[in-house]
């Protein structure tokens, strides 16, 4: 039986969004049909080191390219405000852009702090700043009419952490899946002692509210991160980061799941999704010390054409990397025995 990792197609090297100086991270695609492509990326600056700068320096950017692998231009800035008494007010991380009724949906990540954004060393050295900022993460959205904006940040966050409960700690990595009914799966990471763990909260309309579907997670006895969902028209699919390769076979790749319902999931009969050993269409071949934050562009039939996510040079783990980029390779349509 085919696997969805059998869909991905050589890509160019310079594919997808970088930057000079940034480090970049995310990256989830719009098409405007017509025009072209618009990104929406994490980024923050190579003055500081990685996992500690985005913490307290992430923004979300807006990128553009007329085809649809790129390579994608720097546009403009989208989030954070930079106004510290909002609680979205000083970074912004983990983009994720959906059409919603001729409507644009830009989920993500945010935290605030007070007082200047520390330097390099700061960043480092200091913990006890850095755990504020990180566990002040919620998940917020803004709204806008074009790809273009003007984007509409919502004044509150649509979902938060619960004391108590098993996602007490944080809520991140967000994955709103929208129906053909116009409801919105909210697909959500959090840290237990058990690893991580994804849950699901729904809604009936973009603006919330966001209400649990249960009180445990919908995805548990697995450890993975970064969700993607979609509806495919008869049943959920989902893909995430395989942390110990447990499922799919190869650590930090992607495993492939199925739901009827979107709240009970099973391993697809061929797990991985994707892999970070990544072909390009000069024929060389590279395997990627990261490739995470998974994000599909689909076409107008209903198919994925593109393969959206964060990657990173080096042996392996972001902390190791000298160089980040979003990367976009191209899918082909599913082969006739393929479950859909």
């Amino acid at each position: 039986m085919s696997s969805f990792s059998s869909r991905f197609r050589p890509t160019p090297v310079n594919s997808g969004f970088r930057q000079d100086g940034y480090w970049v991270w995310c990256g989830s695609a719009l098409a405007e049909p017509g025009r072209g492509y618009h990104l929406y990326a994490a980024r923050w600056p190579k003055t500081h080191s990685m996992f500690e700068g985005y913490i307290f320096l992430s923004e979300i950017v807006h990128a553009f390219s007329p085809t649809l692998l790129g390579p994608y231009r720097f546009v403009d800035r989208v989030l954070p405000s930079g106004d510290a008494s909002r609680w979205d007010g000083r970074m912004a991380h983990n983009p994720t852009v959906h059409a919603y009724g001729g409507r644009y949906l830009l989920y993500y990540i945010a935290s605030t702090y007070d007082g200047p954004a520390p330097n390099r060393e700061e960043a480092i050295s200091d913990q006890r700043r850095r755990n504020q900022v990180y566990q002040n993460i919620k998940i917020g959205l803004a709204i806008a009419d074009s790809p273009d904006g003007p984007w509409q940040n919502l004044d509150a966050p649509i979902l938060l952490p619960r004391p108590g409960r098993w996602d007490s700690q944080i809520v991140t990595n967000p994955a709103p899946c929208v129906l053909p009914d116009g409801r919105i799966f909210l697909y959500y990471r959090s840290n237990t002692p058990q690893g991580l763990r994804i849950g699901l909260a729904v809604a009936q309309r973009p603006e919330g509210p966001y209400e649990r579907v249960q009180d445990e997670p919908v995805l548990q006895g697995f450890n993975v991160e970064d969700p993607y969902v979609w509806h495919n028209g008869r049943h959920f699919e989902m893909i995430a980061k395989d942390i110990t390769g447990d499922i799919c076979g190869e650590i930090f790749a992607g495993a492939h799941f199925f739901s009827d319902d979107g709240i009970s999931w099973r391993p697809a009969p061929s797990p991985r999704a994707y892999s970070r050993l990544v072909s390009y269409d000069d024929g060389s071949q590279a395997q990627l010390g990261c490739l995470e934050r998974p994000q599909l562009l689909f076409g107008p039939d209903g198919e994925p054409q593109a393969f959206f996510a964060a990657a990173a040079d080096g042996p392996g783990s972001f902390r190791k990397a000298d160089n980040t980029w979003n990367i976009a390779i191209p899918m082909a349509p599913a082969a006739p025995n393929c479950p859909h």
